[in-house]
């Protein structure tokens, strides 16, 4: 058993029909798409842990986090005050071999509760950029794997993100019990509209196109080397979680198939995906 499949999916909340207005529902139609063929391939690879790295859990200041509640539940509201919900259990026993090991790697990780120690109130909410991208997977698949939350850190220099996906690559790879999928929940270049909340940056299109190039060339650790003003000025929301996926990769090779990109709003979203070799 090892990593089955890997995907960089966009958590924008108009993916997901039941939160898209009448007038953005189409304007998504093209990532929403992809999102269910990445959703599909997921579901036929029948995984126990899928592990997400999302950059709206807990932020916690020059620390990775790594989520070991038990569950993870969370609700959002779209349009017309409609609602989606979610919840799923955390796969806290992979959890904490990854806290131990992170540990003793000295990386700047840290284990994260909410609630109770154990039993159904140990419920760490479930953010947008987690529940989006398994709302695909969970609810219009059906599937019902076990999840791993883990947060990345914008203070600690990028290679210790990328050093942390190699140790999951690692630990992945050494797993006879379960079939793993890695989501790297990530949109793009937040500065692409003079109307959005981080106004317009030409260099939001420079870095989208970076990320893309990297992704067709099969070649993600090539985001390691751009410079913090570029990527400050570009406002992107992926770089972190990607550098993850670089280092998951560097242990078990993957191909990579760049399925969508789209600037239906203020910031960029590609879809892709990564089999193994």
């Amino acid at each position: 058993m090892t990593l089955v499949y890997a995907c960089i999916a966009p958590h924008g909340g108009e993916i997901i029909p039941e939160l898209a207005s009448k007038a953005m529902l189409p304007k998504f139609e093209e990532t929403r798409a992809a999102m269910r063929v990445l959703a599909k391939r997921i579901s036929e690879t029948h995984p126990q842990t899928v592990v997400i790295a999302s950059p709206h859990n807990l932020r916690l200041v020059s620390r990775i986090a790594v989520v070991v509640s038990e569950n993870s539940s969370g609700t959002l509201e779209g349009s017309s005050n409609r609602f989606v919900s979610l919840r799923a259990q955390c796969d806290i026993d992979f959890g904490r071999i990854l806290l131990r090991q992170a540990e003793k790697e000295g990386l700047p990780v840290v284990g994260a509760n909410y609630g109770t120690a154990t039993g159904s109130s140990s419920d760490m909410q479930m953010d947008w950029g987690t529940l989006i991208p398994l709302w695909f997977v969970l609810k219009e698949q059906k599937l019902k794997p076990k999840i791993l939350i883990v947060t990345p850190s914008r203070e600690i220099p990028l290679r210790k993100n990328f050093a942390f996906g190699q140790l999951l690559g690692r630990l992945m790879n050494k797993d006879r019990k379960r079939k793993f999928v890695f989501i790297a929940s990530a949109d793009q270049g937040h500065a692409h509209s003079r109307t959005g909340p981080y106004g317009f940056s030409p260099v939001a299109a420079k870095y989208d196109d970076f990320v893309l190039k990297a992704i067709r060339e099969n070649c993600l650790k090539r985001i390691l080397t751009l410079k913090p003003r570029f990527v400050e000025e570009a406002k992107p929301d992926s770089l972190w979680q990607i550098a993850i996926l670089a280092g998951i990769n560097e242990i078990v090779p993957l191909r990579s198939r760049l399925l969508s990109y789209q600037i239906p709003s203020y910031y960029g979203m590609a879809c892709a995906g990564f089999e193994p070799n």
